[in-house]
């Protein structure tokens, strides 16, 4: 059997790995083919490419800059699988690029099996794309619970895998290393995050020194060349180093040993949670940017772990109430041990659902081998 598979950043390129090889462990005579990152291009060196730098642009803008290169490989793509007629075509999150692919091979090879690993998030912006997704693909692997219920009416096959992040996060947290009054920063990855939320976290930081100095400040750091900018940043605002500890490669740790934090919207405020961290969420955009994504949502929350309690488990300071009164009022309260205790349950009840029996890329493998009459070597 031969699989195509096609990932389109570092995160989706882990996962692509980790389902390839639980894959193998099912049927070692499966071969694979496609696009990916380093992990995938190990496994598969001849047969996978290493695109995973190239294909990470973001934003609107960025991804109209590069529409040429995206539509030439769309229909490299598309001729490749066209013409070896693999098994299954494998897409690992990806949306922009994975669903139009999906479209073009469904009308090249009508018996293809397509499966999607990483439901995009169509349920926030975008839900008329559901029955597109149903008339294309085979199979719906969810990493959310409450994703399923939503292709399922679409009519298309879905199963709840679990997140790969509670995998991770369960296999390398560490217990019983909190640090008494020390709070933790996550102003983002990128740099433009960096920029709009870094300067008030320095003022925040500023503000403790005088209400709280018996508090400890750490931040995280996620490059050395924005480890440069955020050392720039806290000298140019007046924030002594004394008060401020920026760091690279602490990310998971100060999640570990933080008592509370301020953690930027994303895939962070997850992990927080898989910590056992108390957070408030912040985000600041564009108020051009702001104000469409309030027309377009059509959730309630943008954290996830209040999505998946459906509640507000962490404040979510958006815009104007990203503020120093704000942001310190939240730590404030996180740091009360009744108040703690209580976010952690709540939290714990939220994410406790994500964390599936042998792993997510485990299930999602058995999952896939279903679709296939002929059983594998371990049925």
């Amino acid at each position: 059997m031969k699989f195509y598979v096609v990932a389109g950043e570092k995160s989706g390129d882990k996962q692509a790995a980790l389902l390839m090889q639980e894959l193998q462990n099912l049927n070692p005579h499966l071969s694979f083919a496609g696009l990916g990152g380093s992990r995938m291009h190990a496994l598969e060196p001849d047969a996978i490419e290493d695109w995973a730098e190239q294909a990470a642009v973001i934003g609107v803008v960025e991804v109209l800059r590069h529409a040429r290169f995206f539509l030439r490989r769309l229909k490299e793509m598309e001729e490749r699988i066209a013409k070896d007629q693999p098994d299954a075509l494998l897409l690992i999150d990806y949306p922009g690029f994975n669903q139009r692919l999906a479209q073009r091979v469904r009308k090249r090879c009508p018996n293809l099996k397509i499966v999607w690993f990483i439901a995009p998030m169509v349920w926030a912006w975008h839900k008329s794309r559901i029955p597109k997704l149903a008339a294309t693909l085979d199979l719906m692997l969810c990493t959310f619970p409450f994703e399923r219920p939503l292709f399922e009416k679409a009519g298309l096959r879905t199963r709840f895998v679990g997140h790969p992040l509670a995998d991770e996060i369960s296999a390398t947290r560490r217990d019983n290393v909190r640090e008494e009054k020390l709070i933790g920063l996550f102003p983002g990855s990128r740099m433009r995050e960096v920029e709009r939320h870094f300067p008030i976290f320095l003022q925040v930081v500023a503000r403790l020194r005088t209400l709280h100095p018996e508090w400890k400040i750490e931040t995280s750091a996620s490059s050395p060349k924005l480890l440069q900018k955020m050392q720039s940043m806290a000298a140019r605002s007046g924030v002594p180093e004394a008060d401020i500890n920026i760091r690279t490669g602490n990310y998971h740790s100060l999640m570990d040993r933080a008592q509370a934090a301020l953690v930027t919207s994303g895939t962070a405020t997850l992990e927080a949670a898989l910590h056992n961290l108390p957070f408030a969420l912040v985000y600041k955009v564009a108020w051009g940017t702001y104000l469409l994504g309030r027309l377009l949502l059509t959730i309630r929350f943008i954290g996830m772990v209040n999505i998946l309690a459906d509640s507000a488990v962490t404040q979510e300071l958006i815009q104007s109430d990203f503020n120093v009164a704000n942001c310190i009022a939240e730590l404030e309260r996180l740091m009360r041990p009744e108040e703690r205790e209580k976010t952690l349950r709540a939290m714990h009840n939220a994410v406790s659902c994500l964390a599936q029996r042998g792993g997510a890329a485990a299930v999602a493998a058995r999952e896939i081998m279903q679709l296939f009459p002929c059983p594998h070597p371990q049925d």
